[in-house]
């Protein structure tokens, strides 16, 4: 059952990733940042699976079932020593991505079709611009809008703002690209965490299959305790 478990909770985590990665997903061109969920999510399809596969093997004391069983704990700790990896070398790439794909989407914003995702993503965050607010000036938006912000950088869509830079109190100023940088770094920093804990058990299981093995072959071998 604990495996079982162990199984929801992996993939829940990686669901999470990816779902997150999924709401800003025209800000991330580089879709090698999902490899670390696609690998927990597949960990934990290989937990439910072999799960029951343990237990029937431990409760049997079947020396073949337990090597099997600590193979697959092998492969599954192994997997998540990759995906610990993978975390840590998309967290340094996060921000060179964002970068050069938030300003290439902001100047081409048209408020329709594919650049809406910028709208959602300022009310979302409660962001406006890539660095901050005055980064909308150099895009076509605003000198085709008559020098004006989109409303989605709005703080209150029902107040009188215009999306006017000369109205800061009314539109949000910090920009969009720091605030995502720090959620889905954060969404990393999360998976990790609750990686190496799973990689530590792992760990500790691996070394409980071998002392069992072991128990075993010396019972079948005719050893007796001294103490028998």
């Amino acid at each position: 059952m604990r495996k079982l478990a162990a199984g929801a909770v992996l993939a829940y985590v990686g669901t999470y990733v990816i779902r997150s990665y999924d709401n800003f997903g025209s800000f991330i061109h580089d879709k090698y940042t999902l490899i670390p969920a696609a690998i927990i999510i597949g960990i934990s399809v290989v937990m439910f699976i072999f799960g029951l596969v343990g237990c029937c093997a431990t409760i049997r004391e079947s020396k073949v079932g337990l090597s099997f069983f600590f193979l697959i704990i092998m492969v599954i700790f192994a997997a998540e020593v990759a995906a610990l990896v993978f975390n840590f070398i998309y967290q340094e790439k996060i921000s060179e991505d964002l970068e050069h794909s938030m300003t290439d989407l902001f100047s081409r914003y048209d408020g329709q079709d594919q650049t809406r995702g910028v709208d959602i993503m300022q009310n979302q965050l409660e962001c406006c611009g890539v660095r901050n607010y005055t980064s909308w000036s150099n895009t076509t938006w605003f000198t085709s809008h008559n020098n004006t912000v989109p409303l989605s950088c709005c703080k209150n869509s029902t107040t009188s703002c215009t999306g006017r830079l000369d109205q800061p109190d009314l539109i949000y100023t910090e920009g969009c690209e720091v605030k995502l940088d720090t959620l889905l770094k954060g969404v990393l920093r999360y998976a990790t965490l609750v990686i190496l804990g799973f990689a530590i058990i792992k760990f500790f299981g691996m070394l409980s299959v071998c002392v069992i093995t072991c128990k075993t072959s010396s019972r079948r071998s005719g050893y007796q305790s001294l103490y028998a």
